[in-house]
């Protein structure tokens, strides 16, 4: 299972702070959170940057592992 831990936006949209997920890639995984979660996170995840295992991943069809903690930051205003 995937631990799926939010932040700022992406954690008012969720409507939590972590939850966990079985997915194979962050494709599936952003699939599978917007059908949970509705329009409003699927509205930050396309715009979100993701930590996998603390480290950001680019390529969302790379294969996660089964145990990741996968970590959505949406782009934050400000800095």
């Amino acid at each position: 299972m995937i631990t799926v831990r939010y932040f700022a936006g992406a954690r008012a949209a969720a409507g939590t702070t972590e939850e966990k997920v079985s997915a194979e890639t962050l494709e599936e995984l952003t699939r599978i959170l917007s059908d949970a979660h509705g329009p409003a996170l699927a509205k930050v995840l396309d715009v979100a940057s993701f930590l996998v295992d603390e480290v950001v991943a680019h390529d969302r069809r790379a294969p996660l592992p089964a145990d990741a903690s996968v970590d959505v930051l949406p782009p934050f205003a400000g800095g």
